[in-house]
């Protein structure tokens, strides 16, 4: 009888053999994440000289330091299992409707922006544009964002933005302190409106106290600003309480008695109020948040600083400005550089060496999209629909005590406001409660049937009844004819030419077509570590449980969050051999600053307050001494050798000489020059001896991962840039996050939060607006750790020192390589020495651009080394595009012999004239020496791989001669 059995089903031994699961079959994320497979890995030990990965570690890092024990990480997850446990943690999270406000609102991001910018790699993976030629969309949408900012404002200038709105007033505040003058010269009291934000009033007490400025918190008056003590004032308008309250004489009495008068302003209250800077503020300041960027429990989001121009050189963060190119083509560049902190070192007055530029970019389009009409438009209606709801609950008998508001009202619920609470979140409705009174701040979300929901909660409080419906006929706008702004803004074509999506979406992809990201190649940036941010990484940002949250949402409402904040902070803690991490400084700089003010205030706690001396090697990156500065530290600069490590004989002398006022050494391990130093457990010791704290710099801690660890080696406290180590991308500048993690006996002055507690016991005041900092983005970090798990990481940390020392390997015939440890090895990164081709006429700079026609970013110039190139490749990049960017900068080489050797004059040089445009190459005439092909395409993979500088090199000193901050000039030639 014949088998009804196919011949697979009747041998069963067969089916068996064939269906046999391996649940290990999966391909795992690392293998993702990290660029060379196993093949080029034997390829490239062959080339570096070592017969293993692990021999290469133990030549590379010094063996008393390597970590003893595995990470205490969970196995790795591949990607479909950590985001199907992951929506399940973020289903933890309650989205409510909000209308707490407190400088935090929802808002609707477009589409066309969320899809094609924040989801968009060629946006987000782009670097700081430094390099300006190969970054002219963000320059462009960057200057847009500064236009928009001068134009709601009523001021003359504006930056390209800052980490929030507290951070901006603080900065302001520091501002103004700089430039007293006159009687005021030497005054040292700063007034407070006390109805400013209370994240604001927090802040400013944290940066205040280590300058020696003095707060006064309280109702503004005239009176006040004839004491010749007072520098400065900070007003909120609207105010905390959403009141509008009448500046203009404020204002008036602080320039007639030279006070500086600071302005906290919303973007989208001044469609409609008047502005500021018509009002006389010297500065104002704000969040660009609500223009299409979600709340994200606290960030990121743009904050915007706008003053008059006496302040262009003053002003903190960076500005773009109009210059031209070789060719007298309109390009943007980022302009008066030598103003940027972070060059300045020791004598900044601020530590800000980045601004939110994702953030910029979105606030920026959304103007752009909308257009004047269309914020104004959505600017009236949030306005009238307050309007509506006051309407509503003074015919339910209700107080309501602002006369005059934009979008929040005040309403007077005295015993009743608990219970007004608990109303509310049955309903699924968050309010503001401040004492006796519980706030309503309405936003473009707003619908007629939220009113009405509203409503129905104090209809049953009050035992009344009232329907929103029957005010909509006499409605009108709620602010009067002395407030209402008359003067036009965001007249500029480019607010006005794109209101369609077809036309917006061409607009924001011209843009992107302009900037050469990760998208494109490998950007081999030393100390930035450039690497992969992975899909599966990004993906939760935008998911509402995480990105439509209020920062002070209550505590109960968010533990999907919370779980995350405390298996991230155990992971980060477990990496660093840490005893406690604060995820609350929203960049790296503030992440310095966090830590220095913890080292500052447990030296306070001790009686030791004279501990003011910070020991900073010379090799610092430029935010170490600004951040010592602003913590109240005075910066003593240790020597390095001619090998590139701390000058031991230098830092004994100096820890000797103050060893009784030393505070703390800062150090970056490895070392900036891209070196394991062997010494370093030493140095710790002989700091802690003296009584001194040690702080590690963690913009390197990507060699460290799984191998060594800051605790390992001996420091007390280390910030950890997310944005590099942890896949945070860089988003063209900005957005970061610099968690601090600290020993045991730091952990109780971890930062606190005015709303909502944070920290130890001994808590620090306030570093960002938010209790978690920029919260949104910290899921990237944590889904990078789970999808990695501990072995991953540690192999992650071992391939970046391959792919350095790959590279190291093959380059070092072509150019000197400055600093290597004592058995010839760099850690992750190392320095190319360029400074010989000056002697025939070539600047460092040429090489940067020269790379541009070849389809790469230039490596980090001139940093730590004038003259030089600092490489790191990152682990995600695989030996085929290594050997690429090798074979550019081979062919750089023999361009640069040519002229070494006479072949081609210097100025008629390839290298001279880069880069190259499509305009230039194509042009008519061409009376090069060299050919069209060569300029172009020197390489033959180049021609598929060609990615067109827009601009020719840009002309630095002119756009610094002219300086122009805004869209006053036509729209580039292709927009016309």
């Amino acid at each position: 009888m014949q088998s009804d059995l196919s011949p697979l089903e009747d041998d069963k031994s067969k089916v068996n053999k064939h269906m046999k699961i391996n649940p290990e079959n999966r391909k795992k994320f690392e293998e993702r994440h990290i660029g060379p497979n196993e093949q080029q890995l034997e390829a490239m030990l062959e080339v570096i000289g070592v017969a293993s990965l692990d021999t290469l570690i133990e030549e590379t890092i010094p063996d008393s330091i390597r970590l003893k024990r595995p990470l205490n990480i969970p196995p790795a997850q591949s990607e479909f299992r950590f985001l199907k446990d992951f929506r399940a943690l973020a289903a933890h999270n309650k989205v409510f409707k909000t209308y707490i406000g407190q400088g935090y609102y929802p808002c609707i991001t477009p589409n066309v922006i969320l899809r094609n910018i924040l989801e968009n790699p060629g946006w987000y993976t782009a670097y700081t544009p430094y390099q300006a030629e190969i970054a002219q969309g963000r320059l462009e949408m960057l200057l847009n964002f500064q236009t928009m900012v001068t134009g709601l404002t009523g001021m003359e200038i504006a930056n390209a933005s800052l980490l929030d709105e507290a951070t901006a007033a603080a900065e302001a505040m520091i501002m103004v302190y700089n430039a007293r003058k006159g009687e005021r010269k030497n005054a040292a009291t700063f007034l407070v409106d006390e109805n400013c934000f209370p994240q604001t009033i927090a802040l400013l007490k944290t940066r205040a106290t280590p300058l020696g400025i003095a707060l006064k918190i309280g109702t503004l008056n005239e009176a006040e600003l004839a004491d010749t003590d007072v520098f400065g004032l900070l007003t909120q308008y609207p105010d905390s309480n959403g009141a509008v309250k009448d500046i203009p004489s404020l204002l008036s009495a602080a320039k007639k008695h030279n006070v500086f008068a600071v302005v906290a302003t919303d973007l989208l209250a001044l469609a409609i109020l008047t502005p500021p800077g018509e009002l006389g503020a010297d500065v104002v300041v704000g969040s660009a948040q609500r223009f299409g960027v979600a709340m994200g429990y606290g960030g990121p989001h743009a904050g915007f600083f706008a003053t008059t121009d006496a302040f262009k050189r003053n002003i903190p963060g960076r500005i773009i400005g109009v210059s031209i190119d070789a060719t007298g083509k309109q390009a943007y560049r980022m302009a008066l550089q030598t103003r940027e902190q972070h060059i300045r070192r020791e004598k900044a007055t601020s530590n800000i060496c980045t601004s939110q530029v994702l953030l910029a970019v979105i606030s920026a389009a959304y103007a752009v999209y909308h257009g004047p009409k269309g914020i104004r438009g959505i600017a009236e209606r949030v306005s009238s629909m307050a309007a509506l709801l006051n309407a509503a609950l003074l015919k339910l008998g209700l107080k309501q005590s602002n006369t005059v508001f934009f979008d929040t009202l005040r309403v007077e619920t005295g015993s009743l406001t608990e219970l007004v609470r608990q109303k509310a979140e049955a309903a699924g409705i968050n309010f503001y409660y401040s004492g006796a009174y519980t706030q309503i701040s309405l936003d473009e979300t707003t619908e007629m049937e939220d009113l009405e929901n509203i409503v129905s909660i104090f209809e049953v409080l009050t035992g009344k009844k009232a329907s929103i419906r029957e005010f909509t006929d006499e409605a009108q706008l709620p602010i009067p004819e002395v407030f209402a702004r008359k003067s036009t803004y965001l007249e500029h074509p480019v607010f006005n030419s794109f209101q369609s999506e077809h036309e917006m979406l061409r607009y924001l992809k011209q843009l992107e077509n302009k900037d050469l990201s990760l998208a494109h190649s490998m950007i081999a940036l030393g100390s930035c570590t450039m690497k992969l941010n992975a899909t599966s990484e990004m993906l939760p940002v935008t998911w509402q449980e995480f990105a439509h949250i209020h920062p002070f949402a209550p505590v109960n409402q968010t533990e999907g969050y919370q779980q995350l904040f405390t298996q991230l902070q155990a992971w980060l803690a477990d990496i660093t051999g840490f005893a406690a991490v604060s995820l609350q400084p929203n960049s790296g700089a503030q992440g310095e600053y966090a830590g220095l003010l913890v080292v500052r205030a447990y030296h306070e706690s001790n009686g030791e307050a004279n501990r003011k001396i910070a020991l900073i090697p010379s090799s610092a990156h430029g935010t170490n001494p600004a951040s010592a500065v602003m913590a109240g530290f005075t910066v003593v600069v240790v020597k390095c050798d001619e090998k590139g490590n701390i000058a031991l004989e230098d830092l004994k002398a100096k820890v000797e000489q103050y060893k009784t006022s030393l505070g703390v050494l800062m150090i970056t391990y490895p070392s900036t020059h891209g070196v394991f130093e062997e010494s370093v457990e030493a140095i710790c010791a002989l700091v802690h001896k003296a009584g001194g704290q040690v702080y590690m710099d963690g913009a390197n801690m990507n060699a460290q991962v799984g191998l060594t660890s800051p605790g390992e080696i001996g420091a007390d406290v280390c910030h950890l840039n997310l944005h590099k180590t942890f896949c945070i991308p860089h988003g063209g500048g900005g957005p970061g996050m610099g968690p601090i993690g600290v020993a045991a006996h730091l952990a109780p002055f971890l930062p606190t939060h005015p709303v909502i507690k944070t920290g130890g016991e001994k808590a620090i005041s306030a570093l960002s607006a938010a209790p978690w900092g920029s919260a949104s983005i910290l899921p990237i970090s944590y889904a990078y750790i789970s999808m990695m798990g501990a072995s991953g990481l540690t192999k992650a940390t071992c391939f970046a020192i391959l792919n350095a020392n790959y590279l190291k390997s093959r380059l070092e015939k072509f150019y000197p390589v400055l600093y290597s440890g004592t058995k010839g090895r760099c850690a992750h990164e190392f320095i190319l020495d360029c400074r010989a081709f000056k002697a025939f006429g070539i600047e460092v700079e040429d090489l940067a651009k020269r790379l541009m026609d070849y389809g790469f970013h230039a490596p980090t110039v001139s940093f730590p080394v004038a003259g030089t190139l600092m490489i790191e490749p990152t682990e995600s990049e695989s030996k085929d595009e290594l050997d690429r960017f090798c074979a550019a900068m081979i062919a750089i080489r023999k361009e640069i012999e040519a002229i070494e050797n006479g072949q081609v004059a210097v100025e008629e040089s390839v290298l001279k004239n880069a880069p190259h445009t499509a305009d230039v190459v194509m042009a008519t005439a061409w009376d090069k020496p060299y050919s069209r092909e060569e300029a172009a395409f020197p390489l033959p993979w180049v021609k598929s791989h060609k990615f067109w500088p827009s601009v020719s090199r840009i002309d630095n000193a002119y756009g610094d001669r002219n300086l122009v901050c805004s869209c006053s000039f036509p729209l580039t030639e292709e927009n016309e």
